[in-house]
């Protein structure tokens, strides 16, 4: 019998983001009684999920298996639309090849197998899916999504994900507990995770569950962490999420025996407007990812990068990383009027830089003249004569620069020139708890913490150096699905 102050469940989940709040409907719908912890107040819910731009990546064979999930887009007629086949195969193959090789093989397997069944579930379960519309190609009347491009979004992006999942959730009757904060796991005689001590509007109480399920997320938000596992200046970037992921979830969980697991001093790191809010920055308002088709220099007026290595999709995670190292910690973006079609329409709420010359840009960008002169001269003298092609890799290609561009490399040669200021923004943490394909927290010696489950961005061993958009929200999706699953097999095994 709780005391006054207990309060009791089946199950416990710590966190209200996607992943969390596919656990808890997951769980609750195998017929168990599910809490959730919200460590934000009610106006803040929904974790990083909501900063997010709701972009799931999933393996698919054509169009028809997309448009099962899909609703209608507005403005689009399907039979407009073209999808290049996605298979489970080159999912894997991007992993690999993203992460060099590094992301753990059983959970990349898991997420890639799993991934169009538990898309399918949440269209299920209050999701409304579109088509994304930020990386179509327009060819010859036609929208196109090349393989490995993002066709599906939840209708709204992040916020309108955040808004479905807690619509669905109280339909439901879930118990929602908000302004409630996991302080510690506790644990019962023999070994099993019953409960969490927690911090609540009313005080500090037990709760008590017979199964935990850990969503908080990693600790990007926490800048002392940062500095201690990211490295020197990472205490300074702005956090494009929640502020509320401390790693409170990762700190619990390895107190009790939990064997930190993955890139801990990895983390996804993307471009941002330098001038966006230092902490919850909103996605749509503050990504500046069309630098495929600009160059980008420091402050010294030098190219650090090659910006057009592939499509932005899979390359964005880790570019932020390499503003970072640059003086200043800030670049800039160059276009020039053959580029500047191409921006997408956040760019419209930032303050470019604007030349005729490019002795003019450098004098707006504080940037000595003949440093950027030169690096143009050396970019233009260098790239493609012949026009790209940005609706795929086009292989139009710098010869003889460093670094090298090796797509969508046209001279930059047509005033007036717009360049935008940029710094790196942190999304989430790469490095967390161990798990196994069943969502379990593993001890240092491989063996499961009984009663103890994670799902989302505090699991480790799935991104290294760098990860492939859409496959975060994907990840916390499928390892919630998975950890109610097997939590819920727990309870019942246990009590049968």
């Amino acid at each position: 019998m709780a005391t006054v102050n207990e309060l009791e469940t089946d199950v416990l989940v710590i966190g209200a983001g996607n992943a969390a709040l596919v656990a808890a409907v997951a769980a609750q719908e195998r017929g168990v009684k599910v809490t959730v912890l919200e460590r934000a107040p009610k106006e803040r819910r929904g974790g990083n999920s909501a900063f997010s731009g709701g972009l799931f990546r999933f393996a698919y064979e054509d169009f028809e298996d997309v448009k099962e999930v899909l609703k209608d887009t507005p403005g689009i007629d399907f039979k407009d639309v073209e999808v290049e086949p996605y298979s489970k195969d080159v999912f894997y193959g991007d992993l690999m090849r993203v992460t060099e090789g590094l992301a753990d093989p059983a959970l990349s397997e898991m997420l890639v197998e799993r991934s169009q069944e538990v898309v399918t579930w949440m269209a299920r379960h209050g999701v409304d899916w579109e088509l994304h519309l930020s990386h179509v190609a327009r060819v010859r009347g036609k929208y196109i999504w090349r393989s490995g491009t993002i066709p599906v979004s939840s209708r709204g992006g992040g916020k309108g994900l955040a808004e479905m999942h807690f619509k669905h959730a109280e339909e439901r009757g879930l118990n929602i507990l908000y302004s409630t904060r996991a302080l510690e796991l506790s644990v019962d005689q023999s070994g099993c995770v019953d409960g969490a001590i927690v911090s609540s509007p009313a005080g500090r109480r037990q709760i008590r569950s017979k199964a935990v399920i850990l969503a908080c997320g990693g600790f990007e938000s926490n800048p002392e962490m940062r500095a201690r596992y990211l490295g020197q200046n990472w205490d300074l970037v702005k956090v494009r999420g929640t502020r509320y992921n401390t790693g409170d979830g990762i700190k619990m969980a390895m107190n009790i025996g939990a064997r930190p697991f993955g890139h801990w001093s990895g983390c996804h790191a993307s471009v941002i407007d330098a001038e966006s809010a230092a902490v919850e920055a909103a996605t749509d308002e503050s990504t500046r990812y069309s630098y495929p088709y600009s160059i980008m220099v420091n402050t010294n007026g030098e190219r650090f990068v090659d910006e057009g290595e592939d499509f932005q999709v899979y390359t964005y995670a880790k570019t932020g990383r390499k503003i970072l190292a640059q003086p200043g910690h800030i670049a800039y973006q160059i276009f020039d009027q053959k580029t500047v079609p191409l921006l997408r329409s956040n760019y419209s709420r930032s303050r470019p830089v604007t030349a005729d010359t490019v002795e003019e840009l450098a004098s707006g960008l504080g940037i000595e003249a003949a440093r950027l002169r030169r690096t143009i001269d050396n970019f233009n003298n260098a790239a493609s004569p012949v026009a790209f092609d940005s609706s795929k890799r086009d292989g139009k290609c710098t010869v003889g620069l460093n670094p090298e561009k090796s797509n969508w490399a046209a001279p930059l040669d047509s005033p007036p020139f717009q360049a935008y200021p940029v710094s790196c923004g942190i999304t989430f943490t790469y490095g967390g708890l161990k798990i196994d394909p069943k969502c379990q927290v593993l001890t240092a010696d491989d063996t499961g913490i009984p009663g103890l489950w994670a799902a989302g961005e505090l699991t480790g061993g799935f991104f290294y150096h760098n990860y492939p958009s859409g496959s975060g929200l994907m990840r916390g999706s499928i390892t919630g699905h998975v950890a109610a699953t097997e939590a819920v097999k727990y309870i019942k095994g246990t009590a049968g």
